[in-house]
């Protein structure tokens, strides 16, 4: 029945190659209301179709639709943009990407930053690449260098770099400042007891310093005090309702070594104080996600004892990566128990390990506009990711056979024929494999039993189970919508590893490619026909890292 033919493929195009009888019969009745009379029988054929349906390659998926319903494969193009600022002036915006060297970034990172590289530019303002360096006992000096290759690498030019450990300096000043003034106070009391009291909306004693006593155990806080000792707070709101208007830590003691700065300080200013002071010197518009909405009230506070401009700030929802370990202490964790390889294990979702696996940077400024400045909340799956980056890679990648699990069919009466492939079906000009055959042949495992068959783009086979084993016979050139088409590879191949990943696991599939895939370089992607997308990870032996269907 064409109507569920159709529907299914759509379905199918739409979801990594593979339908769901569910969602095709509501598309079915909406067409065909009189087929509700019948509709155990219905969901039979619907079945029946879908498995026939999923068992086509995504090609194959297209190009059958494209004969019985092309208006569904044209795409209605919404061009989805980033709304305007606010307070925006074209030349007069400046925004910054404020990573913590202390991990590699992930996909969601990016998408954070891509936002607001594309504003950068569409207002053509200004974009400081800013590392939040501020806490020796996490950053090391690996992430710098590789946080600036991995943006490079997707795509993100940045305008100015700031190190906030090189400008300490700065940030002592403004702490005087807010000492020299009464808006802070250097606090001696046990850390169980400064929480006790924050829970409690209780002051302590040494709020009520005066000045003098403030600013000398300020300088001994640089000299002679240990961490915990000592630690600098703003005198704000101990009553407030706003947790973190409770006298915040700006300052505290840290003797660890800096991997730039060495042990040259031992006074760092906490996240709050250096992040404000710096948006509001430089900064126009703070575009950031809604894990530091509750932070606003604080910095804005700060910039207004200090006398700096409050920036325009705008929240966006969070990205949440759905079955993915984002977290940087667990990625450690993993790492060091030898579950993964390394930052870049394709198992993850940093920018590294996205990239790895065939992802194009234009699929990551998609998924920025997608996100916007949404405070929708965002869950992630891989199966979007791969959706759009299949939009962007369909066109890039050539086309080659790739045998998973290869069984050696020989086929008899077969004509000696010297197939002719397209590296591309859109892109004539990119050439031919050329595949001469001699009817001996490796076809996918799970392919090899009984049956009518039809060597994509070659001729047809019948199967059959002999005493010797499963034999081939040739069975003409006709082709027909109802034989399914497989891969195939002749005695001249190459062996292809291709690693899959699948969670925390990492699958491995051998097989045998076609022999022109010797030629691939290093970081070419490629599909698989019937098999996926996927980037060429190592040449000898030839192993591709599997990306999507």
């Amino acid at each position: 029945m064409e109507v569920i033919w159709k529907w299914a493929l759509k379905n199918a195009i739409e979801h990594d190659g593979k339908a769901l009888p569910k969602a095709v019969l509501p598309k079915v009745l909406g067409e065909r209301p009189e087929l509700r009379e019948n509709i155990r029988g219905l969901m039979e054929e619907i079945e029946k179709v879908v498995e026939e349906v999923n068992s086509l390659s995504l090609e194959e998926q297209k190009e059958r639709l494209r004969g019985i319903a092309p208006e569904l494969l044209e795409k209605k193009e919404v061009k989805k943009e980033l709304p305007e600022l606010p307070n925006a002036e074209k030349g007069k915006v400046v925004l910054r990407l404020p990573p913590e060297p202390s991990k590699y970034l992930h996909i969601g990172h990016a998408i954070g930053f891509y936002i607001n590289y594309l504003y950068a530019k569409k207002y053509d303002g200004k974009l400081i690449l800013r590392f939040e360096d501020t806490n020796p006992t996490k950053v090391k000096e690996e992430y710098y260098e590789g946080i600036r290759k991995d943006l490079r690498k997707i795509g993100i030019k940045w305008d100015e770099e700031v190190i906030m450990s090189e400008r300490l300096k700065l940030y002592y000043g403004y702490a005087e400042k807010l000492i020299e003034e009464g808006h802070a106070y250097v606090c001696t009391c046990e850390e169980e007891v400064i929480r006790k009291n924050r829970w409690e909306r209780e002051e302590c004693k040494c709020r009520f310093r005066s000045i003098e006593e403030n600013m000398d155990l300020w300088k001994r806080m640089h000299e002679e005090l240990y961490p915990g000792e000592a630690i600098l707070r703003l005198r704000g709101d101990m009553r407030s309702d706003d947790a973190a208007m409770r006298d915040p830590t700006l300052f505290r003691i840290i003797t660890d070594e800096h991997p730039l700065q060495g042990k040259k300080y031992r006074v760092w200013p906490t996240y709050d104080f250096a992040v404000s002071i710096e948006d509001g010197l430089s900064v126009t518009h703070v575009l950031r996600s809604s894990e530091f909405l509750a932070r606003t009230n604080l910095q804005n506070h700060l910039r207004s004892l200090l006398g700096l401009r409050n920036p325009t700030i705008i929240h966006y929802s969070r990205i949440n990566i759905i079955g993915f370990v984002t977290k940087g202490r667990e990625i450690r964790k993993l790492i060091s128990e030898g579950k993964i390889s390394g930052w870049d294990d394709p198992r993850l979702v940093t920018i590294r390990a996205i990239l790895r696996r065939g992802i194009h940077p234009k699929t990551i400024e998609r998924l920025a506009k997608e996100v916007g400045l949404s405070l929708a909340q965002t869950n992630l799956e891989w199966d979007m990711i791969a959706g759009i980056n299949r939009e962007m890679i369909d066109d890039l990648a050539n086309r080659y056979f790739f045998v998973p699990d290869p069984v050696r069919i020989e086929v008899k009466g077969a004509p000696k024929v010297t197939a002719k492939l397209k590296l591309h079906p859109n892109h004539p000009e990119r050439g031919l494999r050329v595949i001469k055959t001699k009817g001996v042949f490796y076809i996918p495992k799970e392919e090899a039993r009984p049956g009518l068959i039809r060597l994509k783009d070659l001729y047809n086979v019948e199967l059959k189970k002999e005493r010797e084993g499963l034999v081939g016979y040739y069975a003409g050139k006709e082709i027909s919508k109802e034989v399914k088409k497989i891969q195939w590879v002749t005695e001249e191949n190459v062996e292809v590893k291709v690693l899959v990943p699948d969670g925390l696991k990492l699958r491995e599939v051998k097989g045998l490619g076609e022999k022109g895939m010797e030629k691939l370089r290093k970081g070419e992607i490629i599909q698989m026909e019937r098999f996926g997308f996927g980037r060429v990870d190592e040449r000898k032996p030839l192993t591709i890292i599997f990306g999507h269907r």
